[in-house]
């Protein structure tokens, strides 16, 4: 029996080996070191002036367009890159060790808006927007939040009524990343009764749609250059060819959308952990106390020892889900263990590289209060920490 099942394993081992190799490829490698290269010439310089005012920069995201960054996931035939969720996942990860307004910009711009066209636009609409969206030249947002309906959506007040060959909507979609300079946006809305089964339908609607216009800019404790605001719908009205799929099938459509953004947060997650535990490691080398680098004191090199291994074990969990994304198998589960785990990891790492820095750390001339700042809307941004095991409860109880 023993001689068999030495025969069983070693039959199986080279493909469990190749499905479990999460290493780094050498496109990745490329890849990274690109943005790498190109976050420190036009993002490094300029991204506190950015925190500081608020200002989204639009014209940084036209030159990551040029890159194919606004479409990685987006394939060559609609003039995106074609990538796979590892280089997308590389691709976050490394511009959120920079700035993590600039990565959840980027994210949200590839997985919702861009996404959903991508997963369920007919051809006509794939054609007339993606390769706008992946080129950079628009940029996409998403609505599917409301001031009433966090996790609730499925008694959302922003309706869309059929008249004739048109579709007429009223109400507002808050916390929507892009939803002032955004040039197209999906919008998930209301067309049955409150709480009842497929009563949700998905809408592309252009910037200049009569009706449709911007409200309040949200005022944040991070994420401050990724712009937040409302949008408002005041008999809006849109054509039939504006539907995206069935009348009915939106809160379907979300759902899975959900599951591959769930994945870019984990990823923008993994960024700003990285980068927080960098500087700190950085930090803890040049900084010295009692004639030594604080980094030979027990207390700080444990903090820095459990830094990386979180680290480490977030981005196990993020290629778990993108390797099951590539392959287009099911990851609800996988998706919402990444994205809960890596956010939380994001806040306790960066929260620990502050106490690292002691005092500085607490100032804007040192990094990490910044990552401090901006990893907490990922514990909340996509399905709360608590949604998130929900999610995971249910998908193990079933």
């Amino acid at each position: 029996m023993c001689l068999e099942l030495t025969q069983y394993v070693g039959s199986i081992l080279p493909s469990i080996l190749i499905e479990m190799n999460f290493n780094q490829t050498e496109a990745q490698g490329s890849i990274a070191e690109m943005i790498r290269n190109f976050a420190n010439k036009h993002i490094r310089p300029d991204m506190m002036v950015w925190d500081e005012a608020q200002i989204f920069p639009v014209e940084l995201f036209h030159k990551m367009g040029e890159l194919g960054l606004m479409g990685v996931l987006v394939p060559a035939e609609y003039g995106g890159s074609g990538l796979s969720y590892f280089e997308y996942v590389t691709i976050i990860s490394e511009i959120a060790k920079v700035c993590g307004s600039i990565g959840l910009s980027v994210a949200a711009h590839n997985s919702l808006c861009t996404g959903h066209i991508l997963y369920f636009g007919n051809e006509e609409q794939k054609k007339k927007y993606l390769p706008k969206l992946a080129s950079g030249e628009w940029i996409g947002a998403w609505g599917l939040t409301e001031a009433n309906t966090g996790s609730d959506s499925g008694n959302m007040r922003c309706n869309a009524v059929k008249d004739g060959d048109e579709w007429v909507l009223n109400g507002t979609k808050n916390w929507i990343t892009h939803g002032i300079s955004g040039n197209v946006a999906v919008v998930l809305a209301r067309t049955g009764e409150p709480r009842t089964k497929n009563n949700t339908t998905a809408f592309i609607i252009e910037k200049g749609t009569p009706g449709f216009k911007a409200g309040k800019k949200e005022n944040k404790l991070g994420m401050r250059a990724s712009e937040t605001a409302e949008l408002v719908f005041d008999n809006c009205r849109i054509s039939d060819a504006q539907r995206m799929g069935p009348v009915g099938d939106g809160f379907y459509q979300a759902m899975k959308i959900l599951d591959g953004g769930r994945i870019s947060i984990a990823a923008l997650s993994l960024g700003i952990a990285k980068g927080a535990y960098e500087a700190s490691l950085k930090y803890s080398k040049e900084r010295h106390q009692f004639d030594q680098p604080i980094s030979n004191f027990q207390a700080i090199a444990f903090k820095l020892a459990d830094m990386a291994t979180q680290i480490e074990a977030a981005e196990m969990l993020i290629y778990q889900a993108s390797d099951l994304k590539n392959r287009g198998e099911k990851m609800t589960k996988e998706s919402a263990m990444a994205k809960y785990y890596a956010s939380e990891v994001a806040v306790r790492v960066s929260t620990d590289a502050v106490q690292i820095f002691g005092g500085y750390g607490y100032t804007k001339d040192f990094p990490v209060e910044k990552y401090y700042r901006d990893s907490k809307l990922c514990t909340i941004g996509e399905g709360t920490s608590e949604i998130q095991k929900l999610v995971i409860s249910r998908e193990l109880l079933k």
